[in-house]
């Protein structure tokens, strides 16, 4: 056998395994070896799970062999370290959770073990998912594949670095406010947030609850629909798991964009750097020649709000949830203070990074007696009007297309202000707080030959649609079969 390609696509390698190719202990030593191979530099993982994965592996050969695989059989996947692995630690790339070993899988988690896939490890993140470069690890920060010296973006930069650097056929990361798809934008591959509701968010850890969704990476559309069918669909464990039938991601592809209304809102383009600017119309220009509509005359101008918003409702959701972090039933608890109280300072002051510890206090803050009202009900308000503005251009047009990121991966330690960090996801948020789907695909290159990507955005539960949209696009174009050179 010949070596295996780190750049396989899912398909690909599901047609490998299938025709005898290669085996899936095969194709996991390979992906391992990768690994072992080019994550000194690139910095993915934070946990490698190779013995789990040869066996997964060995499990799938025997499937294979029955005659009895699926899509994802044999198939080596990489999970961000914030969706709970049994007996694998999960540590949400912070100081808090570094040793915490979970004794039950995330629903997300289940249905890959059922499907036969390859479990390669858990990836590197920003603290509690909160940032967008991984910088914010409490471990080490990931570097860009195409250029090291730059960030993958995040909080999941881990997972969309390990898909562009061939550590990983497809991955999983969490999108709150652009988490998925900024870091696809930056990395040059395909990133997904579903519609919210449409994939269990059952042993997910939660930064903020009525925002965060799992969703795919892939080299590919194709793949990132076949991983989103694989693990979408109700879950009894999950209050917030719409129990609603999954479509056919992939049906209806054959008509590509032809008669598909796509809408240009100005509001969502303001700031983007020329050169992502420059991408992105010729993307569009793409669309158009393929048969789409576009649409100039739309709006949303309450999304000029959203940062805002956003940067009200998510830190007060984290300040709730993270209140638990307690050093009383588990994770990281000092010892050493002369009272309870000071040992719960203690803890929570050396157990969580700034950027947590910041988010933490603007969420208390606005939830505080005297301020809910003018922060924390207003940010509501804004996010009521947001979603009717949606609403309103989903009745005239059937996809919104946006620039991902305003630009291309910025180098580490280039932006120290929080709030030009929180710039970077300033066309992908407004869909967290209407709970759409969204996609980024590759367009372009930018400034150094860095990935551009292109944001469509469609109405709830229209992910068929999307994802037939962005895969039209996506085969006109040589943009998804750039790889970086390491």
């Amino acid at each position: 056998m010949s070596a295996i390609d780190p750049y396989l696509t899912l398909t690909e390698a599901a047609q490998g395994l299938r025709d005898g190719a290669f085996t899936a202990t095969e194709l996991a030593r390979a992906q391992l070896g990768r690994i072992a191979a080019v994550d000194e530099r690139v910095k993915a993982y934070v946990t490698v799970t190779r013995d789990e994965a040869l066996a997964d592996a060995a499990r799938a050969d025997e499937a294979l062999a029955r005659g009895d695989a699926g899509p994802l059989t044999g198939i080596p996947i990489a999970i961000k370290d914030l969706i709970v692995t049994k007996g694998v630690r999960t540590t949400c790339s912070s100081r808090m959770l570094e040793n915490f070993v979970p004794v039950e899988d995330a629903g997300v988690m289940t249905r890959l073990r059922e499907a036969g896939a390859v479990i390669l490890g858990k990836t590197n993140m920003d603290e509690f998912a909160m940032g967008s470069s991984t910088e914010h690890s409490a471990f080490f920060p990931t570097a860009n594949p195409w250029d090291l010296a730059r960030v993958p973006g995040g909080s999941s930069g881990g997972s969309a670095a390990a898909v562009a650097a061939g550590e990983g056929i497809v991955s999983l990361g969490s999108d709150t406010g652009g988490s998925i798809r900024q870091p696809g934008s930056f990395c040059g591959c395909v990133g997904m947030k579903p519609t919210y509701g449409r994939v269990s968010r059952y042993g997910l850890i939660a930064f903020a609850s009525s925002l965060d969704q799992i969703g795919p990476f892939a080299r590919n559309v194709q793949d990132a629909a076949t991983l989103l069918q694989a693990i979408a669909g109700w879950d009894p464990c999950d209050s917030t798991s719409a129990n609603l039938p999954v479509p056919d991601f992939s049906a209806g592809w054959d008509r590509g964009v032809d008669g598909l209304r796509i809408a240009v809102p100005r509001e969502l383009f303001a700031g983007a750097d020329a050169d992502v600017l420059e991408a992105t119309q010729a993307a569009i220009d793409q669309l158009e020649r393929l048969g789409a509509t576009i649409d100039r005359e739309q709006s949303l101008p309450s999304v000029a709000h959203a940062l805002a918003a956003y940067y009200v409702l998510a830190p007060s959701e984290a300040s709730a949830n993270l209140a638990r972090y307690d050093g009383v039933t588990y994770g990281y608890s000092y010892t050493e203070g002369a009272s309870m109280w000071e040992n719960m300072e203690q803890t929570r002051g050396r157990g969580f990074g700034d950027e947590v510890k910041r988010r933490i206090m603007l969420g208390t803050y606005a939830l505080s007696a005297g301020y809910y009202d003018a922060y924390y009900k207003q940010a509501q308000r804004v996010r009521t009007l947001i979603r009717r503005e949606f609403a309103q251009v989903f009745d005239r047009c059937d996809l919104i297309v946006t620039p991902t990121a305003p630009t291309v991966a910025f180098r580490q330690g280039a932006v120290t202000d929080p709030y030009q960090m929180y710039l970077n996801d300033v066309f992908t948020i407004p869909v967290n707080i209407a709970g759409l789907p969204a996609i980024s695909v590759p367009c372009g290159a930018g400034e150094g030959g860095m990935p551009v990507g292109l944001h469509l955005i469609a109405k709830h539960w229209d992910e068929s649609t999307l994802f037939r949209a962005a895969h039209a696009y996506e085969q006109s174009t040589d943009w998804h079969r750039r790889h970086p050179s390491l």
